[in-house]
């Protein structure tokens, strides 16, 4: 069995960071990640990132060194990534702050809008219940990141969690702030604006639900195989028939559901930033089932069925 031998520069310098004798032709990325590390522990396997080019595309941790286009004699370029976190602690970071941040302002604890209004609870109906739904969100996000959600990449750079929890976490302060004002007016139509939002917003929350988990049974335990996700017998995963990304619709739906329930600016702002995002997102993961997949059904749109 032939073995190989394995260069590694940086991808900036191409200075030589490291030499590998005696590689075995079925190492993945992987392991030389964790060869690598010997040499260098300050760069765990999580933070390295190889390529064939100084400028090409990070190689997967389970490709094989023996199917890389390379001769015996493998030359690989190294980036540092950053220091990593976990993507749990990241979601839950994330979703944990707007859980807390939204019921300081309901439950107006000093300091906030004024000595005469601490622990005062507001007369109106509707900002009770737009506690209730923003709370019911972000716990079934947190749960969802503990039970259900399994991630193809297990870590994310360190400097991501402070731009994500400013944007969750500031936004939340602003809605907050208005739904729970003092002087906050309840919708112009009432209760039967109210009610309409609520159904829509219950109705998205179990339709994301619902990717969600068909999502996860696509993906073994400990796996990082992809395949095409299709409808279940639960009809909320129908909408796979004509969307990629499902989960981002009724997101998005949620949010519009709690815009028309609040009559809020601010919601309605979180909630086109957050389609604007979610978006990007779902043509980016469109893109790579079309590519990953041959045949992959032609009439799925990303995020709105036939117009986006």
């Amino acid at each position: 069995m032939k073995h190989y031998e394995v260069e590694i520069l940086d991808a900036k310098t191409r200075e030589k960071l490291c030499f590998l004798d005696k590689v075995e032709p079925n190492a993945t990325v992987a392991d030389i990640k964790s060869m690598f590390t010997k040499s260098h522990p300050e760069w765990y396997p999580a933070r390295q990132s190889l390529r064939l080019d100084p400028k090409g595309r990070s190689l997967k941790d389970e490709d094989i060194l023996q199917n890389l286009p390379v001769g015996t004699t493998a030359t690989l370029y190294f980036r540092d990534l950053g220091s990593q976190i976990s993507w749990v602690t990241v979601f839950l970071t994330e979703y944990a702050g707007p859980l807390v941040i939204y019921l300081l302002f309901y439950f107006r604890v000093p300091f906030i809008y004024g000595p005469k209004y601490d622990f005062i609870t507001s007369r109106h109906s509707v900002v009770h219940l737009a506690c209730i739904c923003h709370s019911f969100h972000y716990i079934k996000r947190l749960l969802e990141t503990l039970f259900v959600h399994r991630f193809s990449h297990g870590t994310m750079p360190l400097r991501n969690i402070f731009k994500n929890c400013m944007y969750y976490w500031g936004f939340a302060a602003w809605m907050a702030y208005y739904i729970n004002h003092p002087l906050y007016t309840p919708p112009v139509f009432g209760d039967d604006q109210v009610k309409l939002a609520v159904a829509i917003f219950l109705f998205c929350q179990l339709g994301n639900f619902s990717i969600h988990i068909a999502l996860r049974n696509l993906r073994p335990a400990g796996s990082k195989t992809r395949k095409i996700p299709f409808p279940t017998r639960n009809p909320f995963t129908w909408l796979f028939l004509l969307v990629s990304c499902p989960n981002y619709t009724y997101e998005v739906g949620s949010w519009i559901g709690f815009a028309i329930m609040t009559q809020c600016l601010p919601v309605a702002l979180f909630s086109l930033v957050g389609f604007i995002q979610m978006t990007i997102w779902a043509k980016g993961k469109h893109r790579s089932y079309l590519k990953e997949f041959k045949d992959y059904p032609p009439l799925r749109s990303p995020i709105i069925p036939f117009i986006l």
